[in-house]
């Protein structure tokens, strides 16, 4: 088997802030020894997580077992997921933040699944996967992310699951959001149908701009490898991508 150097688009501080939850956890646990010590083990975490690197290879390039890896990844997602905002902290951080409004939007997190899996297809996107609900700030910040729905589950349906717009209205924060959302009482939608007169074709494209925005904070979570395409449970989506958001956190 060949080694080679590899480099991962992360800062120090990130690993360090990693490594201070697993030393803490160990400690709490009473853990004396691990093959792996808690910077070792950050940084498996931060190579699966950006990479999206196999068990198999990883545990190749840190010296253990393949269940070694998967046990260990998985100790410290739920870790980091953990510390993720909650959705009411996440609405009342942006309304005193003084966000003049707040992005709304869904993402699909692809999943290795066949054909026949029909509740985890996406009908919208024609692929399988997790549906993801995520808050953005106007700057395209990600405030917020949801656990994860089959893919089958329309994004108005994946909202009021998880009561999102109810918390942003009671808030009263203004919401942007895309047509899916059409219906709600509360989000702010483009107009639907064809021939619009011009006023509402200006105010489509206004909104679209202001929207675009929370586009992007869904683009920030796939520069994180393992949520392009994931080979994992499905249901794990929700935890990883909670886990990708508190690291964002630390690197902003």
């Amino acid at each position: 088997m060949l080694f080679y150097r590899a480099a991962l688009p992360l800062s120090r501080k990130t690993l360090n802030f990693v490594a201070g939850i697993v030393r803490r956890h160990l400690k709490a646990l009473g853990s004396r020894w691990r093959k792996l010590n808690p910077g070792q083990q950050a940084l498996l975490v931060l190579a699966y997580l950006r990479k999206g690197e196999t068990f198999a290879d990883l545990a190749a390039g840190f010296g253990i077992g393949r269940t070694t890896a998967w046990r260990y990844v998985n100790e410290v997602v739920e870790l980091l997921a953990a510390r993720a905002p909650k959705l009411r902290q996440a609405v009342r951080d942006a309304k005193r933040a003084g966000h003049a409004y707040v992005i709304l939007d869904g993402t699909l997190i692809a999943i290795d699944r066949l054909a026949a899996d029909r509740p985890f297809y996406s009908g919208k996107h024609k692929m399988h996967g997790m549906n993801l609900q995520v808050i953005a700030s106007p700057d395209g910040d990600i405030l917020w992310v949801s656990g994860a729905l089959p893919g089958s589950v329309h994004d108005k349906k994946a909202e009021w699951i998880w009561g999102v717009l109810d918390e942003l209205e009671k808030a009263g924060l203004v919401t942007l959001a895309d047509k899916g959302y059409q219906g709600s009482t509360w989000a702010k939608v483009p107009y639907k149908g064809r021939n619009k007169p011009e006023p509402q074709k200006a105010a489509n494209r206004a909104h679209a701009k202001l929207r675009a925005p929370g586009e992007r904070a869904n683009a920030q979570l796939k520069t994180w490898r393992i949520l392009r395409k994931l080979r994992c449970c499905p249901w794990r989506a929700g935890k990883l991508a909670k886990a990708i958001h508190v690291l964002q956190l630390r690197e902003a």
